[in-house]
Parts: structure tokens; sequence; C-alpha cells
């Protein structure tokens, strides 16, 4: 640290009853501050204090220019910067009995360097906490009880807010899960029946009263139906209407009808999923004998429907693997901490996750640039900003009972060195006084037990604190809303995750 620094130089107490800070402050008290005080003097550019520095001083600025900034993995990021007279940072908490008991590691916890050459008031921090404590008594209390019940509001509520945004994620996938879980159950039990009717059928054909021509001919038959009924399924076949599944359907009811065949309404159905035709139900009853045309029909159509319920259930476990891939994609499961990402992935596996509530009775539309390359993130964390970011588009459009069904848009782009993600609704939109405050912690305005207010604080801290980036929103009144969030498309990884990596 560079510093001309001149220790003896002080403050009088005139010139100090000139700051807001200290103006009113009686004579005893500005005294006591100006001879305990010192005046520090920094050329531009200089490191007041660093984050890893012991937090022993309490420093305000009496002319220049400062910046305040946190560490963000391996580099700084500015929080603030001003040049107005009075201004104070430091140990500014040492005067807290709580704050000191909580902070076990008394650092500065961010730096502040010099923008120009400036000039600071500086006091120590034990010395000044020992004042203050018998000068203003009452007000200390006041303030350790603030921080202390400040404190644990936010862990609580912050905790309610991860519980409650994980509830809604779990509710959310079990409904997903439990539509094709459902559908695999049923299947199954359908199967069993299925599988359990065909064995009786194929002990009468395998009696002796068929001869081994006709059961070599419905074998074949059996392989052909059920081919018919792959190429029906790979949609090779040409596609028919409801109306005209319906019209086959009676006609099929109709020729077992002349052939002397019951319960052709049952057989109707499987027969036109399968994708098969008269043509082709005609060319088995020119194949086997009469006797044996019921049989063997049931046969070859108990065996098309263990293969459609077998695709069904094929399709319903591939759903399940489905969404429990987008929930380890959301969760980053077995995955670094710190890592390229694919912007696309995260939104794509947040909407699996909220699938239910997006698609009732919204519209949905993507805007992708696939040319975005994947930026240094952490990715669980960005999962969290997506959550709330999508959650309250589609709360506020779900609200809106006048707009009608809303359009959910996301789309991606560059913009300069950073990556820009827009989630837009067509919901009532906000007023200014909300948009300033939108970001505020215990802010919100959904009813009283819908939301906390740390939702989009959260998000703040996510992406402006934890990436670098920036999230603004532009909204009006009855327009809808669009948050627009920026997070920077290069940025060397943190030493120990890298370590972790390697």
């Amino acid at each position: 640290m560079t510093t001309t620094e001149q220790p003896m130089e002080r403050l009088t107490p005139a010139e100090l009853s000139r700051f807001f800070l200290f103006e009113k402050l009686n004579d005893e008290q500005l005294r006591w501050m100006s001879e305990h005080g010192e005046v520090v003097r920094y050329p531009a550019g200089a490191t007041v204090y660093s984050a890893d520095e012991p937090a022993t001083c309490f420093y305000m600025l009496v002319e220049g220019r400062q910046v305040m900034l946190k560490q963000v993995g391996d580099h700084e990021v500015e929080v603030s910067r001003t040049g107005r007279p009075g201004v104070y940072s430091g140990a500014t908490w040492a005067w807290l009995t709580s704050a000191r008991e909580v902070t076990k590691s008394p650092f500065y916890g961010g730096s502040m360097r010099t923008l120009e050459e400036s000039v600071f008031f500086r006091i120590p921090g034990e010395e000044l906490a020992d004042v203050l404590k018998e000068w203003f008594p009452m007000a200390i209390h006041l303030l350790d009880g603030l921080f202390t019940g400040m404190r644990n509001s936010e862990a609580v509520v912050g905790q309610r807010e991860r519980l409650t945004a994980l509830g809604r994620l779990t509710a959310g996938l079990t409904h997903e899960l439990n539509n094709p879980a459902s559908a695999a159950v049923r299947a199954t039990a359908t199967l069993r029946e299925r599988v359990a009717a065909m064995r009786g059928k194929l002990a009468h054909l395998a009696s002796g009263k068929v001869d081994p021509d006709t059961l070599v001919k419905l074998a074949g038959l059996q392989e052909d139906a059920i081919e018919q009924s792959a190429k029906a399924k790979a949609g090779k076949n040409k596609h028919l209407t409801p109306m005209q599944e319906n019209d086959l359907e009676d006609e099929f009811s109709d020729w077992c009808d002349e052939h002397g065949i019951s319960s052709g309404w049952q057989l109707a159905p499987v027969w036109v999923g399968a994708g098969l035709d008269l043509e082709w139900l005609q060319g088995v009853a020119d194949s086997i004998p009469q006797t044996h045309l019921e049989a063997g029909l049931k046969w070859i159509t108990y065996a098309l429907e263990n293969e459609q319920l077998m695709a069904e259930i094929e399709d319903a476990t591939e759903r399940i693997a489905t969404l429990i891939n987008a929930a380890k994609q959301y969760s980053q499961m077995d995955r670094a901490e710190y890592q390229q990402v694919d912007i696309h992935e995260g939104l794509n596996s947040t909407l699996v996750m909220l699938g239910a509530k997006v698609r009732e009775g919204l519209t949905l539309e993507k805007d992708y640039d696939k040319t975005l390359p994947r930026i240094p993130a952490y990715p669980a964390e960005l999962n969290q900003v997506w959550t709330n970011l999508l959650d309250n588009a589609v709360h506020a459009m779900k609200c809106d009972n006048e707009a009608g069904p809303g359009t959910l848009s996301i789309s991606t782009r560059a913009d300069g060195d950073f990556a820009l993600i827009t989630i837009r609704d067509t919901g009532p939109g906000m007023t200014p006084d909300v948009q300033r405050r939108i970001f505020e912690p215990f802010y919100t305005t959904k009813p009283i037990g819908k939301g906390t207010g740390l939702g989009l604080d959260i998000v703040w801290r996510i992406v402006v604190n934890r990436h670098g980036g920036d999230i603004r929103v532009k909204s009006s009144p009855g327009a809808g809303a669009a948050f627009e969030v920026r997070l920077p498309l290069t940025a060397p990884a943190p030493a120990e995750v890298a370590e972790v990596s390697e």
C-alpha cells in the first residue's frame, strides 16, 4: 500500500462540525473526535484498505473520490463510487456487540481505493466503539437489536424462500413424473392380462386341432401384423383423422360380423392402431380355415396389443428418464460448481421443472441464439435466477385475469462482451415506483403469504455480485415486463475451483 500519510495532522472541532456525520455533536464530543482522529492522505489509485485486512479503523472521506469493491471469485466487482465529503466506511460495525460476536474474522470484507488524490479522517474502531457506547447507549442498544433482528429475519425468511422454491419445483416435477409413471403402471397391468389371454389362445392352437401348416401361416401373419404396427408407429402409413378412424373401425366391425367373428368392436380399434386394412384382413381369411379364423385373429390381436402396450411403457419410461436428466441438469448434480455452461441448457431444464405451470393456458416463445459460446458461471445458481424470473412472469400473467392467456418469451443473444438473456411476459406490468424497488430485500407485490420479497434480491446477488453481470427491468403499466440479464462471456475461473477441476 503506497501512501504519503501524515499521522499527526488533525481536523479541528470546527472543521469536523461541517460534516453531516458530526454536525449534531456537542463541543466536548467534537473535541474528542479531533483529538483521537487523524488525517491521512492517499495518492490516486492507492488502496486504503483491502478485504483480507483486519478491520481496525473507521474512515470518512474529507476530499477526493473513492471506489468500493467486493471480491467475486478471483476478481473484484465495483459496488459504488463517490466523491461526497462525509461518506464513511471501514470498521463501521465496531460499536455493535452483536456484529462483533457474529463476525468471527473481523476483516473489512471489501476494498476501498482512491480514484484521485484523496484525504480521509481516520479513527481507530475500538476507541470509537467505546466512546459511542458512552455517549449514545440507547442508540447502540437499538442498533444492536436491529442488526440481530435483521440478521435472524433474513436467515429465516431466506431459508423459507429456498424451501418454498424447492416445494414449487418438487410439486412441478412430481406432477410431470406422475403422468408417465401412471401410464406405465396401467400399460403393465393391461399387458399382464393380454399375455395371460395369449397363453390361453396359444394352448388352444397347440392342442393338435390346428394343423401345422395353419400354425406356420398364423406365425407369419402375426409377424406381418407386428411389422405393419411398427410402420404405423413410425408414421410411415398415411395419417387418419379421428373421423376416418371411426369409419374404419365400423368397416372392421362389419367385416367381423360377415365372417362370424364375435367381439369385432373390441378387435377393430387394435387393428386401426396397428395400421391394418380390410385387404389385409381378407388375406388372413383366405390363408387359414374358417374354423380357426376367429381364434387366429384374436391371437394376432393379442400380439398387436402387447406391442402397443410395450410401446406405451417405452414412451413412458423414456419420458421419466428425460425428466430425471432435466432434474440433474437443473440441480447440477455430480458437476463442478464453477464451469463453462451453455445458457440454453439451464433455461430448458428450468422450463422442464416448471413445465406444468408454463403449459397452463400460456404460450411459450423461445428465440435462442445458438451461436452464443459457453460462458464461465455457477450453473446451479443461474438456474435459481431462471426459476425466480420465470415463476414471477408466470404468476404475473395468471393473476392478470383481464389480459387472458399470456405469452412467455425467452430470448438470448450476444451484447458486446456479454450474453443477454431476456425473459418477457404479457402481464399487467409495473409502475415506475415498483420498478425502483423491485430488487429490494423483502419488497414484494404478491399477496400476503404468496411471496417473501427475497426472490429478486437473490437474483440480483447471483447475477451482479456472484457473476459480475447486470440485470435490468423494462416495464410500464399494462405493457408487461421484460427482465434483461447480462452475463460476461469471458472471465477467469476462481483459483480454488480450478484446483479441484484439475
